[in-house]
C-alpha cells in the first residue's frame, strides 16, 4: 500500500502501460502465427521448427527476414550477412582477427544465438561439440561456433527441402 498519491497514481499509469504492452504482444503474436499458416511460409516454417532451438517467432524472423535461402550461395556468406564473423583489423602486412563484427544482422544475429543456447540442450551433437569448444575457449565464443553449425543445418533444411534429424552421438 502506497502513503503518497502520486505513488498511487505512477503505480496506475505502469501498471494500465503494462496491460497495453501485453495485449500488443499477444495481438503481434497472433498474427504471426496467423501468417505462419499461409501457403507462403507454412512448409518452410514446418521444417524450421524441426531445429532444435527455432520456435515460431524464430522460424518467422529467418524467413521474413533472409526472403529466400538461395540468394546465399554459401555458408560463409550467410555468416558474414548475419554478422557471425570476426572483425579483422589489419595495418601494413599483419592482420588480426577480433570479436564478432558488430556489421551485419542484428536481429538474426540475435535469434541465432539465443535459439543455439536452446539447441545445445536438446541436440546431442551439438551438445557435445559445444562441451569440447569450451574445454579450449570461453562459453560465450564457444556458443558462436554452435550458432555457425545451427545456421549450416538451418540452410541444409530450407535448401533441400527436408526436415532436420537429431545427430545420434556414439560414446565408444
Amino acid at each position: 500500500e502506497l502513503s503518497e498519491a502520486s505513488g498511487k497514481m505512477s503505480l496506475n499509469a505502469l501498471h494500465a502501460e503494462s496491460k497495453h504492452l501485453r495485449a500488443s504482444v499477444l495481438d503481434m503474436t497472433r498474427q504471426v502465427r496467423k501468417l505462419s499458416e499461409s501457403d507462403i511460409y507454412k512448409n518452410q516454417v514446418k521444417l524450421l521448427r524441426s531445429i532444435p532451438g527455432i520456435g515460431l517467432i524464430t522460424s518467422m524472423t529467418i524467413l521474413t527476414e533472409l526472403e529466400t535461402i538461395s540468394r546465399l550461395n554459401n555458408i560463409d556468406k550467410l555468416c558474414s550477412f548475419i554478422g557471425l564473423v570476426p572483425s579483422t583489423s589489419s595495418s601494413g602486412e599483419k592482420e588480426r582477427a577480433g570479436k564478432i563484427t558488430p556489421r551485419g544482422h542484428g536481429i538474426l544475429r540475435a535469434a541465432i544465438v539465443e535459439s543455439s543456447w536452446v539447441a545445445v540442450r536438446n541436440d546431442p551433437a551439438l551438445m557435445m561439440s559445444y562441451h569440447e569448444y569450451c574445454k579450449r575457449m570461453e562459453p560465450n565464443k564457444a556458443i558462436i561456433r554452435i550458432a555457425k553449425k545451427l545456421l549450416s543445418r538451418l540452410k541444409y533444411v530450407l535448401k533441400n527441402d527436408q526436415p532436420y534429424v537429431s545427430g545420434v552421438v556414439n560414446n565408444n
